[in-house]
């Protein structure tokens, strides 16, 4: 057993003592400091006004030039530059610190809505017909505004740059990816993302280190076959067997193709043939997603997906065509936190929220583009609650017409983000 003399102990209850004392003092400026000043009752005033008004008038993908305003206004107001237009309505900021240099680091939020019509009554609910940010991203652009105006407030104690993404198209037209190729992020380390969840309370945030979301695509087949008379089979080739015959033996590729061990995902959810009882059509269409936990098991749905397709068509006599629409709807990877970001993160928000406070996350197939960032960067990804049991009466999820959120969410969603990149930066 080794021996200490009493100088040697004294030393390591120093730095003990020194070490405590800095985590503790972090604690201590990430609860009272950034937290308690989005807590303040004018800031948030200001956050439920912007998000007010980015939910009254939600704008789909690639189409938010009044949101890319909205943001460009408050960022002049803040004093904060950026580059715009980026992928055509996204907006780059860019926050340095007063030495110059250093590493960069990003935060992103999605600006996008949905193609929905809200059904939430309630007095700032949207005034878009056939519109509403369904996936609370009025919400994700609030956060990152508040997370500027900390920053702004405080950028001479920043030990490098801070990059503000408002990103547009998240919902299905990979905004990220489009972001990427015009060079917007050149040079970046790391990127931290937020998405809020109505089923975790106000307060809490969850993610997991690694794969944490799925590499998602979409397909859609055409089967051709011979039209003819319902009566008279025989003398016609029926594309709606062969298409349903298709639907079938895609659902081997789940069950007898993929390790039982592994995530995938083969969902057929359309399916159209002719229009009139008695007549067999000419043609049918189908069309669907397929996901995995990891991008080579999405190519392999999807070179499987087009090998069955094109082989159940020649079985009926009839012929197929496959579209995974790479370039309308470009296939989104899995998003996979980097660990060593995942950990900070996480600390952040243990100093920030308490350790009861930040939940490990289960996988999901649902797919974020995101995982285009963490391609490049090291990346987190993090859930962020905006349920309420005491003041909702339930937690619709998103991408329903019912989804609401507990304002609460705002100023801590800013701190967070603030939070995340200033300890980063340390």
């Amino acid at each position: 057993m080794a021996s200490f003399t009493p100088k040697l102990v004294a030393l390591f209850l120093l730095l003990l003592f020194s070490h405590l004392t800095t985590l503790s003092s972090a604690t201590s400026t990430l609860r009272d400091d950034l937290l308690g000043a989005a807590r303040a009752p004018s800031f948030v005033s200001w956050l439920r006004g912007l998000r007010r008004r980015i939910h009254q008038h939600p704008e789909l993908a690639f189409q938010e030039h009044r949101t890319s305003e909205l943001v460009r206004a408050e960022l002049d107001a803040l004093g904060v530059s950026y580059v715009w237009p980026v992928a055509w309505t996204g907006v780059v900021a860019t926050i340095a610190g007063g030495g110059g240099g250093g590493p960069v680091v990003a935060l992103r939020a999605d600006m996008d809505a949905l193609p929905l019509q809200e059904l939430v009554d309630w007095e700032y609910k949207s005034l878009e017909t056939g519109k509403m940010h369904a996936c609370g991203h009025d919400a994700h652009v609030t956060m990152l505004l508040g997370a500027a105006k900390l920053l702004q407030y405080r950028k001479k104690d920043l030990k490098g740059t801070v990059k503000l993404v408002f990103q547009p198209a998240e919902e299905s037209y990979a905004g990220a990816y489009y972001i990427l190729e015009e060079g917007a992020l050149d040079g970046l380390e790391a990127i931290f993302g937020l998405h809020v969840s109505p089923h975790l309370p106000v307060g809490v945030v969850a993610s997991r280190p690694g794969p944490f979301l799925a590499a998602s695509a979409r397909f859609s087949a055409t089967v051709a076959g011979k039209g003819g008379h319902a009566g008279g089979p025989h003398d016609a080739v029926d594309p709606i067997i062969a298409a349903c015959s298709t639907v079938l033996s895609l659902q081997q590729l789940v069950a007898r193709e993929t390790d039982p061990l592994e995530a995938a995902v083969v969902s057929v959810t359309l399916l159209r043939g002719g229009d009139v009882y008695n007549v067999i059509p000419g043609s049918a269409t189908f069309g669907g997603t397929v996901r995995s936990m990891t991008d080579e098991g999405l190519a392999y749905l999807m070179k499987r997906v087009k090998e069955i397709i094109e082989g159940q068509a020649i079985v009926h006599r009839c012929a197929a065509t496959v579209d995974f629409m790479e370039e309308e709807l470009r296939p989104y990877p899995a998003t996979v936190n980097d660990e060593g970001m995942y950990a900070h993160a996480k600390a952040v928000a243990e100093a920030m929220l308490g350790e009861a406070n930040v939940k490990t996350a289960p996988q999901s197939m649902g797919a974020e583009d995101f995982a285009f960032y963490a391609q490049r960067a090291a990346g987190a990804f993090f859930f962020i609650g905006v349920g309420n049991e005491t003041s909702m009466d339930r937690a619709s999820p998103v991408h329903s017409p019912h989804f609401v959120m507990d304002e609460e969410v705002l100023p801590i969603g800013a701190a967070f983000h603030a939070s995340v990149a200033i300890e980063y930066l340390k």
